[in-house]
């Protein structure tokens, strides 16, 4: 099996905030680096209820499987962290709306803190 790599940046896509890229590309599949509720346009996070929050990180996850020629509803695994897991019912109702038949395997973690202050974060491998 050959080993390949090749790195994704969306753009225009949510801003990376650290020394990292959007994605990579390997052997068939797309890993996605973690999305927070950030807004590409501003480079902010945006304000809202956990469930506007979760949308705009699988926005994120959207705009970025797409630049790599990908869809998001090919993931295979996705993982949430989130810092506050008495929201977890009202993030599971966003999360629902993007997989709505088949979805990918998942995880969902209670974390301490996020990135940038953010309290939803999101990371995806998708089959290419």
């Amino acid at each position: 099996m050959s080993q390949s790599r090749e790195t994704v940046t969306a753009n225009p896509g949510p801003p990376a905030a650290g020394p990292y890229s959007h994605a990579v590309k390997s052997n068939g599949h797309l890993f996605i680096s973690g999305q927070v509720h950030l807004d590409p346009e501003t480079g902010k996070l945006i304000d809202g209820s956990p469930a506007e929050k979760a949308k705009r990180c699988l926005d994120n996850l959207t705009i970025i499987a797409e630049a790599a020629g990908a869809k998001l509803s090919n993931a295979v695994r996705v993982a949430v962290y989130v810092t506050d897991i008495s929201v977890f019912a009202e993030m599971n109702e966003a999360y629902a709306t993007y997989f709505p038949s088949d979805p990918p395997a998942r995880t969902t973690i209670g974390v301490a803190a996020l990135p940038m202050g953010a309290e939803v974060e999101m990371d995806a491998i998708i089959a290419l």
